[in-house]
């Protein structure tokens, strides 16, 4: 086997560029996807059938398929070791063995939908009486429905995701990151053609009773479709890349598998516990009418900025992580690993505060229109404020988790993963029934578990590596989270007075005045973070600057 390292071909600037646009592209088709979906169906049975039939495969989409899960992760930690020539035998040997398990779980998943569902959401299999009306029952029941036949047709998906993840990372270990950045896209686009075929078929007839199952159908099917194209597009461009074709090979006993196994066991195992947070809040979120859906619409709102920073940052510094991992050049590591830190503290403080700020006009803007009206803004907003109070936790474990995968320990991250189920049973718990926080309660929930995860990790991760320096770090994070804080209330501020002085606002006013607000929190959080002498922030500005017109950076 050929430890020589593949040489960077890229550098880590360009590489975060290519990620942001290619991000920022999927990330938009995402939005207007969830657009669609509000304007159509607003928080109704639909949608909230869909959130639950999603859990599953969308568990499987987001840990084996995603970028920066666990198998994108593994491949790239042990492709990035190996010669081109190693490359393509050992990720058609991973296809053909995670495919033969993945089989029989999109099987079982068909098979076994409506208790399976039964576990993911209680609430919608509860008695007449528990109901309190007929009328919560009948909807409970066209919700119950609705959602086990979405969970049949999406159960392939269990299947596509462990492709994709390993088209991902063997992409990325080719030094191409475009197509798995933007592929996402393919998703957004099937399920707004979907709905759009419908409308046009039914026009304002779709919220009509007797439609709704029709829309659940469509929903499921578009999701699956473009999970579909989501692989296809990548099979000829991993064969370009000399990374493996539709070859099956059962060398399960070649080294690099073992590698690659020994990675991805723990890490599969780590960040599906964070998935089983997530079902713990949908536990309990289906007794709570209308979380599910002002949870679905919130986390993108939240993921749509969080996911092209985290790729930008997350997705070039992986390779250097792995590169770094022996003990010699631990001290280049511990200075990635800061930067890495305070790159996630420069963009997702000040982001987290203006959220929260303008939580309320970014839901009115972003969805309310048709069938989404202004209660559903009301059910959504406080949820979008919870989630936004968590933005910099969340990118900052992550970060730590990539390094530990880097250093080959997946069991670390898993144990603390572990951990943090019961954590979060128990805050649910805390939040939603003793303080009675509703939807809002099952976020604070998550974010309390993300503060423990990264507090956990940065502690061993210091005594790992002989010391981080976390000394040095306070100031500059306690710094620029106070200018967060000042952006925030500025923004809250403007917004506030606009609306006092020119009251209920069109689309477009909504818009402005949201602009503005956010523009001008902003550019105060530059102003006090420029006098930090933050490093990492004048690094951020310098690479902005450089991709600028000249005439504007004048």
């Amino acid at each position: 086997m050929s430890e020589t390292p593949k040489p960077v071909r890229r550098s880590l600037v360009n590489i975060a560029a290519i990620v942001a646009i290619a991000t920022l592209i999927s990330k938009i088709a995402g939005l207007l996807r969830q657009q669609a979906i509000a304007a159509a169906f607003g928080v109704g049975p639909v949608f909230e059938a869909y959130n639950f039939s999603y859990v599953i495969p969308g568990f499987f989409l987001i840990l084996l398929g995603g970028i920066n899960g666990p198998f994108h992760s593994a491949m790239v930690s042990v492709l990035a070791k190996r010669s081109a020539k190693e490359a393509a035998p050992l990720v058609e040997t991973i296809t053909t063995l995670v495919s033969g398990v993945l089989i029989l779980v999109t099987i079982a998943l068909m098979v076994f939908a409506q208790p399976l569902l039964q576990l993911v959401a209680p609430g919608l299999f509860i008695t007449l009486e528990q109901a309190r009306s007929p009328e919560n029952f009948q909807l409970l029941q066209q919700t119950q429905a609705i959602a086990i036949e979405q969970l049949r047709i999406m159960a392939p998906m269990a299947l596509l995701a462990g492709l994709i993840g390993i088209g991902f990372g063997s992409l990325n270990a080719a030094d191409q990151y475009w197509l798995p950045s933007v592929s996402p896209l393919l998703s957004s686009l099937t399920v707004i053609l979907g709905i759009g075929g419908l409308l046009l078929t039914l026009g304002s007839k779709i919220i009509d009773p007797q439609y709704v199952h029709l829309g659940g159908l469509v929903l499921a099917y578009g999701t699956l479709a473009g999970a579909i194209l989501q692989w296809l597009v990548q099979v000829p461009a991993q064969w370009k890349a000399n990374m493996g074709g539709l070859r099956l090979r059962f060398n399960f006993r070649e080294p690099g598998v073992a590698e690659v196994l020994r990675i991805l066991g723990p890490a599969t195992f780590s960040s599906g516990m964070m998935q089983i947070n997530v079902y713990t809040d949908l536990f309990f979120a289906s007794y709570i009418p209308g979380a599910a859906s002002a949870l679905g619409y919130s986390t993108l709102l939240v993921q749509t900025p969080l996911g092209i920073l985290s790729n930008v940052i997350l997705v070039p510094l992986l390779p250097i992580f792995s590169r770094l991992a022996d003990p010699t050049d631990w001290t280049e590591l511990k200075s990635r690993i800061r930067q890495g830190m305070m790159l996630t503290a420069v963009t997702m403080l000040p982001l987290g505060a203006l959220m929260m700020a303008l939580a309320y006009p970014i839901v009115q803007v972003v969805y309310e229109r048709y069938a989404f009206d202004r209660n559903a803004s009301d059910v959504v907003a406080p949820v979008l404020i919870a989630y936004s109070l968590g933005m910099f936790v969340y990118l900052g474990r992550d970060v730590l988790v990539r390094v530990f995968y880097a250093l080959g320990d997946g069991d670390t991250p898993f144990r603390i993963s572990m951990v943090n189920i019961f954590i979060n049973a128990l805050m649910d718990f805390v939040f939603v029934r003793f303080f009675d926080f509703g939807a809002p309660g099952l976020v604070l929930a998550t974010v309390s578990v993300n503060v423990f995860s990264m507090i956990a990790l940065l502690w061993i991760l210091n005594q790992r590596l002989n010391g981080l320096n976390l000394r040095s770090w306070v100031q500059p994070i306690v710094g620029l989270t106070g200018a967060s804080v000042l952006a925030g209330l500025s923004s809250w501020g403007i917004i506030q007075g606009i609306q006092l002085i020119w009251g209920k606002q069109g689309f477009l006013g909504a818009l402005l005045s949201l602009s503005v607000a956010g523009l001008v929190g902003l550019l105060l959080f530059g102003l006090v973070a420029a006098r930090l002498k933050v490093p990492e922030f004048d690094l951020f500005i310098a690479r902005i600057k450089d991709r600028l017109p000249t005439a504007l950076r004048r």
